[in-house]
């Protein structure tokens, strides 16, 4: 996508006040209330800025940035709908710049038609992807080519760690499908289907599961479901982990009678979508779904199917939002844990933190994507491809070529209900202790370090180029603060 930044007019907050650092701020920006920026979905950390700066342009942006480059400390962070966790997207003390006001002056949508043919969208980065894919499918008839399960988010923001989903196996992440950037922003084309054959279908063994979901995403068009995702969930009647969480319409049920006599602690289930337009015969789509199912190994009598409209199966998470709301467990701390482990090392780690670390599962789903959040389980892998993403990008992914992204999204209810934060935060500092101890070939997504050590690890043979590229575009270290990765260097320079 193309940024598209529009004009805003914006009154202002009485909660900003400057002071020394910020003094005539107030004169040259719209400012914010600074209460919201300093916390985010996390819950964990909180961090007040100094001020909160609602640009109306790329300008105002630019301009921001060269009033904190004149003093000797300040530093900027870009928030969008302040999804972040761990406090990455704040600035304690510094300016924090309220994306979303880019997108709230017109909603504004522009297509663009391609020299091959394609069709792309120029959006402002501080828009919802909630609000693109609903403009985008209903009035337009078209869809990116990869988007995250949940679009509460803002397009710039996913843009910025990457952004995978079920599509990744096939079109890489978010930043593959990126045209031209002003700053923030991004890039879809596809033609958007009128219906969708939802799918999940049941394993008992790690192994069939793994076999069957790494088939799937090396399939090539025509002739392979649009989406592939997976998810962990517990073998037990547990409302939140287990059984109920799988079957999709009401009158489905899961018959735990299907299952094999062995015991096993977790089970599996592949997530598949298929997109068909309305003019397609219902036989066709059949026949298209049943040669694919007929090659993989699930449990007989564990397959859910349900047909959905293309805009009823991209707001399936929204939907989850609204009953985490409902249920009072939407703004309850988030403790999650997200990362990129290797096709090496997945049954391995099957073993030492699916059966065993998370056994009892997490309050919330375990995604497992190959190349984002189902309403409840306990973590879901997603197979990622190695040569489909990017090199330039800054996210860094293991060496193999196939990998599993891991999510752990739990939905926490405050005690006694649900267990202490800090029991969760450790639990996942054993997974990562582990992953090291056993030498897996993994790397965190969203990661939070607090040394430089570590990120430098984390990065490797990428470290080098990483600050390079810092030094060249920051190089006094403004930008995002909330990283912890570099220090504001004390100095300011000149602005001609």
């Amino acid at each position: 996508m193309i940024a598209y930044l529009e004009h805003f007019v914006h009154g202002n907050d009485t909660e900003s006040k400057p002071n020394d650092d910020v003094a005539g701020l107030d004169a040259a920006f719209h400012l914010g209330a600074r209460s919201a920026a300093g916390k985010d979905f996390g819950g964990m950390k909180s961090a007040a800025p100094l001020a909160v700066i609602r640009p109306a342009a790329a300008s105002d942006v630019a301009r921001a940035v060269r009033a904190a480059a004149r003093t000797a400390n300040l530093t900027v962070a870009a928030r969008g709908n302040g999804h972040s966790i761990n406090g990455q997207a704040m600035a304690e003390n510094g300016l924090v710049l309220d994306m979303r006001a880019m997108a709230e002056a017109e909603e504004r949508l522009a297509l663009l038609p391609g020299s091959d043919g394609s069709l792309h969208v120029d959006v402002s980065g501080g828009a919802l992807w909630e609000e693109v894919l609903k403009r985008c499918v209903s009035q337009h008839r078209v869809a990116p080519r990869s988007w995250t399960d949940y679009l509460g988010l803002t397009v710039g923001g996913t843009l910025s760690n990457a952004g995978v989903s079920g599509q990744a196996f096939r079109y890489g992440p978010q930043t593959s499908n990126v045209t031209e950037l002003e700053v923030v922003t991004g890039k879809g084309e596809i033609l958007a289907p009128d219906m969708v054959r939802w799918i999940r279908v049941v394993y008992s063994e790690f192994e069939d599961f793994t076999r069957d979901a790494e088939w799937l995403v090396t399939l090539q068009e025509p002739g392979c479901f649009d989406y592939v995702e997976g998810f962990v969930f517990v073998n037990s009647d547990d409302p939140c982990n287990g059984w109920p969480t799988v079957p999709m319409g009401p009158n489905q049920r899961f018959d735990p009678a299907r299952l094999p006599s062995r015991a096993v602690p977790v089970l599996y289930c592949l997530e598949l979508a298929l997109h068909y337009r309305n003019q397609d015969h219902p036989s066709s789509v059949n026949m298209g779904v049943d040669r694919l199912l007929g090659r993989l190994g699930f449990v007989e009598g564990l397959k859910f199917s349900l047909d959905v409209t293309y805009m009823e199966f991209l707001l399936r998470v929204k939907r989850v939002e609204e009953d985490a709301k409902a249920n009072g467990i939407w703004d309850a701390p988030h403790p999650w844990l997200n990362l990129f482990v290797s096709k090496s090392n997945i049954a391995e780690f099957d073993r030492q933190v699916f059966k065993e670390i998370l056994k009892h599962g997490v309050g919330g789903p375990i995604l497992t994507k190959q190349s984002e959040p189902r309403p409840s389980g306990c973590g879901a892998p997603f197979l990622g491809i190695r040569i489909r993403w990017d090199s330039r990008h800054s996210v860094v992914v293991p060496d193999s070529n196939i990998f599993y992204i891991i999510a752990l999204l739990r939905f926490i209810p405050p005690p006694p209900k649900g267990p202490p934060t800090e029991v969760l935060v450790e639990q996942n500092h054993e997974i990562i202790q582990l992953c090291l101890n056993r030498g897996f070939d993994f790397k965190l997504y969203l990661p939070h370090y607090q040394s430089r050590e570590n990120w430098m690890r984390h990065y490797g043979d990428k470290w080098t180029r990483f600050v390079d590229t810092k030094t060249t575009f920051d190089p006094f270290a403004i930008l995002a603060p909330g990283q912890k990765i570099f220090s504001r260097i004390p100095q300011p320079f000149s602005i001609t």
